[in-house]
């Protein structure tokens, strides 16, 4: 049976194109290998079309809006969720423009569905006393809380994406005496965060204690889980939430109301905007393509001081305002004003 040109050049597209040319990460190439399987689901379930009978001619515009109010309404997923299958069809149809140019005017149509707009996810951060809580709890006697300790002080000092912590290797931490990290993010981006004195003592002090300052070991993880294997996000989420939950026991106003590896992200580069970084230097300390991305944390901080001030100012405003008819002196003077 000869293969349709739809498994033809979604092939090409997952197996060649998005890993040796767009350099994309195995979590990216993941997501819009699910989404295709959603989509080739949909064509079967309720298009009646059979994964060897899907071709690209029958994958139109209304045939994608289908496919995304079926993911709405009939698997009760999330805006965002249908956004991101979305990314995942646009992806595809722009690489589809430069192979197919013939079929250019099917393909943009496709292009031209918009992404829906959706409420914005709240920015869970800790405050700086909140950080120092948190590290204050791993159980520095013990193996796994020092490794522990490193880990989420590494995580915070960085900015870091969880991943890009879970993919560390000894060599990376091993820039300009430690120094400097070297993070790979999305698209594999590399970029270098410098380190201040209190985290390169405790880095190079794992360093020592798990003997990884071997050179031979300069490609091995920097991090690994009790089998000796990388870390999941699972895992490190877990390590995060174990020592979030103890501060909650003794101060729940220190924790946000919902934890995750990325909340210390979110706290360092909130922090480091009070601190006075530049908000470009943020931009590229945090990965992000655009300035954009990061002006989110300006929005936070701004937020932070107008409720700083709110109470301050609250003390010097009455209550009532005064009554000027009242007060024949006031009322005498306004007068002379004319």
């Amino acid at each position: 049976m000869k293969p349709t040109d739809f498994a033809y050049y979604l092939t090409n597209f997952l197996s060649k194109y998005l890993p040796c040319i767009e350099g994309c990460s195995v979590n990216t190439i993941s997501a819009y290998r699910d989404a295709f399987k959603l989509l080739l689901m949909f064509a079967r379930e309720r298009e009646g079309i059979k994964e060897e009978k899907l071709e690209l001619s029958l994958i139109d515009k209304a045939f994608v809006i289908r496919f995304l109010l079926w993911i709405e309404n009939e698997r009760g997923c999330a805006v965002i969720t249908r956004n991101q299958r979305l990314a995942a069809i646009h992806a595809f149809y722009s690489y589809l423009q430069r192979e197919l140019p013939e079929r250019m005017y099917q393909l943009q149509e496709v292009l031209s569905i918009p992404f829906k707009k959706h409420p914005q996810k709240t920015v869970n951060f800790f405050s700086t006393e909140g950080i120092k809580a948190l590290l204050a709890e791993p159980n520095i006697n013990t193996e796994s809380g020092r490794k522990h300790l490193v880990l989420l002080s590494l995580m915070y000092a960085t900015g870091s994406r969880v991943q890009e912590i879970a993919n560390l290797t000894v060599s990376d931490v091993m820039y300009n005496g430690n120094s400097l990290v070297k993070l790979t993010g999305k698209g594999n981006k590399s970029r270098f965060v410098p380190l201040e004195p209190p985290v390169v003592k405790l880095l190079c002090q794992y360093l020592e204690d798990f003997s990884l300052i071997d050179p031979f070991r300069r490609m091995e993880l920097l991090f690994t889980n009790h089998s000796q294997k990388k870390l999941t996000r699972q895992g490190i989420t877990h390590i995060l939430k174990k020592y979030a939950d103890k501060v909650r026991k003794k101060r729940p106003e220190l924790i946000p109301g919902t934890v995750s590896p990325h909340c210390l992200r979110h706290s360092r580069a909130v922090h480091w905007l009070q601190a006075g970084v530049d908000l470009i230097y943020i931009r590229d300390l945090l990965g992000h393509t655009s300035v954009q991305t990061s002006e989110i944390y300006a929005r936070i901080d701004g937020e932070m001081k107008r409720k700083a001030l709110e109470k301050v100012s609250s003390h010097a405003i009455p209550n009532e305002m005064p009554s000027w008819q009242k007060d024949k002196s006031l009322m005498e003077w306004l007068k002379e004003l004319d």
